[in-house]
């Protein structure tokens, strides 16, 4: 932590009339920096995990890529009409289902659509868009589509990318709320009112490597049945969103298999915290789960073999991979639960200390 107060030099300080009111209004300066340097910690210090009492946070933290999710754009309630989870629709709009016109004014309206659909089991049940329409993106960019032609380029080149996590529904933030700001680079503090959730997401996608953020607790959450908890540390929230991400019927996405998922493809390691970011040691390995419980790790020349269980042990899929003790990989041997995933992403949380309280995070993304 750099030093920002001379506790030697306040020692000696010597309350002279002429100088004494200068003396103490910079040495008061440098003290509500270093109070604020407490209240959020060293950059270098920051451990993002679950009973952390460190309100700290950064940009390239699990926590803050939670929090994003809470805030963006919920894209997912229209896929039945635009087919993506990247972006929806901006209301008003008409689509035609089964040459039927149906005016889209409200989420209520894709009742109808699906009711259309269910109506006949021997139509086509195509959803055409009538355009112009304008797209909102999960980030809440707007881009105005003219025509069916632009809109497939646009599909196209959403299904190019990885699948996106989705938002985190049932957590609806109360605001305003207040977040204390401190940058690294200039040592200096302030704090920031976010009114809504476009702004909080737009605040972390502005957010500098050099600057750390803490929310002014306590704040209110309300799930989708408008009940309200208050949310008093990092910790809360974190549970918060565990909570939701778990038992939220519109965050489950039931019709993947987490083995059909596992087995198919090639993977890469996208994020290994274990008391501090290791991805750099892992991210250059390609590796490949095959069904018969073995794990190939390729590395430019480099082939190294390990084997993979997993199992559903009340309820929660546990997971575990190894390789022999003096493998470079070995690290990776814990007992993971899996947290979330797609067909793009698999994420992964484990608790390996010995008080069981700090989380480690095991990312991986298909190449």
């Amino acid at each position: 932590m750099k030093e920002v107060l001379d506790v030697e030099k306040l020692k000696t300080i010597t309350f002279e009339k002429k100088n004494t009111m200068l003396i103490l209004n910079k040495n008061i300066s440098k003290l509500l920096i270093f109070s604020f340097l407490i209240f959020v910690s060293c950059q270098g210090e920051i451990e993002e995990q679950k009973t952390n009492n460190q309100v700290s946070i950064a940009k390239d933290s699990p926590f803050t890529s939670y929090l994003q999710r809470v805030v963006m754009v919920k894209t997912a309630d229209d896929n039945i009409i635009d087919k993506s989870s990247y972006c929806t629709v901006k209301f008003p709009y008409t689509v035609t289902v089964n040459d039927v016109t149906i005016a889209i004014n409200s989420a209520d309206d894709y009742a109808k659509v699906v009711s259309n659909i269910n109506a006949n089991t021997t139509d086509d049940d195509i959803v055409k868009i009538i355009f112009p329409v304008t797209m909102i993106y999960y980030n809440y960019e707007e881009e105005l589509i003219q025509n069916e032609l632009q809109f497939n380029a646009l599909l196209d080149y959403w299904e190019s990318l990885p699948d996106l996590l989705a938002k985190i529904n049932c957590l609806n933030i109360s605001y305003p709320i207040v977040l204390n700001v401190y940058n690294s680079s200039n040592q200096s503090a302030n704090s920031v009112v976010i009114a809504n959730d476009e702004a909080f997401y737009n605040f972390i996608n502005n957010l500098s490597s050099g600057k750390l953020f803490a929310i002014n607790y306590p704040i209110s959450l309300k799930d989708n049945n408008n009940h309200t908890k208050i949310i008093n540390n990092n910790s809360q929230f974190d549970d918060a969103i565990e909570d939701a991400i778990e038992h939220c019927s519109s965050n489950l996405n039931t019709s993947l298999n987490f083995l059909e998922t596992i087995i198919s493809g090639s993977w890469k390691v996208a994020y290994y915290y274990d008391e501090s970011d290791k991805t750099f040691l892992y991210k250059d390995y390609q590796l490949v789960f095959k069904n018969d419980f073995t794990v190939k790790a390729v590395k430019s020349s480099t082939v190294l073999n390990g084997t993979w269980e997993t199992k559903v042990e009340n309820g929660v899929r546990e997971f575990k991979i190894h390789f022999d003790s003096d493998n470079p990989l070995h690290e990776l041997d814990e007992g993971w639960k899996l947290f979330e995933f797609n067909n793009s992403q698999i994420r992964f949380r484990g608790n390996t200390s010995d008080s069981g309280t700090q989380t480690e995070y095991f990312y991986l993304i298909k190449i």
